[in-house]
Parts: C-alpha cells; structure tokens; sequence
C-alpha cells in the first residue's frame, strides 16, 4: 500500500511538535520556521503555520453519532489504539468523541476516538476487530 501525503494548518510549530511527536508518537521529519513533516503511522502529514482557521462542521453522522467534517486520521492496530488512547487521557486532551466501539457485533466493528490537536485540527484514530472489514460494507 502507498502512503498518503496531507498537508494541513497549524497555529504554532511547537505545539504542533508536541502533540504529534511527543503524544501520538510521530517521528519527525523534515522542517522548516513555517512548516513541519511527521511520519503519521506510515504517512506523511505536513503541518503549515496559518491564521486562518474554519470552525469545524459536525455534519457528519455515523452509527447515529455527529462527527466533525473535515476531519483526518488513520487506522491503528488496537494494541496502538489503547498506548494513543492512554497517552491522550494522561495528557488531559479532552476528547471530542471518546473512545468507543462502532457497529459493534457487525461487519466492521471497530474502536475509534476523535480528538482535536492543539491547533484545532480534527482526527480520529480507529482500530479494527478485523482489518479485512475495512472496506466492506
């Protein structure tokens, strides 16, 4: 499978670092004083400084819950799932939908959690019962 490469806005570099790096557990990559590159599980996300910042729209609904459109995010093993989930809780970042199982019992029951980076960025991590449900409906 090929990587994907997302660029999006960030209000600060170093808020930016910590939350990627220091909390998910992003390697670093390249940087600059307006931009910053992680290895997001395999991916490439590359943070750029902006200021200016849409209010995110909660128009998406899934099993019955709003979710933020746009929002980004990848799917994690579950053990990676609970570590990201327990290092975000002892971080104290509130979540916006906490973790929990989605379509549970069914095809493509999954964990998933949403949160907001410290820029405002909208993610959600997920983890599969069974990878091979991923794309079945």
């Amino acid at each position: 499978m090929n990587p994907f490469h997302y660029a999006f806005k960030i209000k600060d570099i170093e808020s930016t670092r910590k939350f990627y790096a220091d909390i998910l557990g992003c390697e670093e990559g390249r940087s600059t004083e307006n931009w910053i590159d992680f290895n997001f599980f395999g991916h490439q996300l590359s943070a750029h400084l902006s200021k200016d910042f849409p209010e995110p729209d909660f128009c998406g609904k899934v099993d019955g819950v709003s979710v933020p459109i746009p929002h980004f995010g990848c799917i994690v093993s579950i053990p990676e799932f609970r570590r990201i989930q327990e290092a975000l809780e002892r971080e104290k970042i509130e979540f916006v939908i906490k973790p929990y199982t989605r379509y549970e019992g069914k095809t493509g029951e999954q964990l998933t959690m949403f949160v907001f980076d410290y820029s405002g960025n909208p993610l959600e991590l997920k983890a599969f019962s069974n990878n091979e449900e991923i794309f079945l409906q």
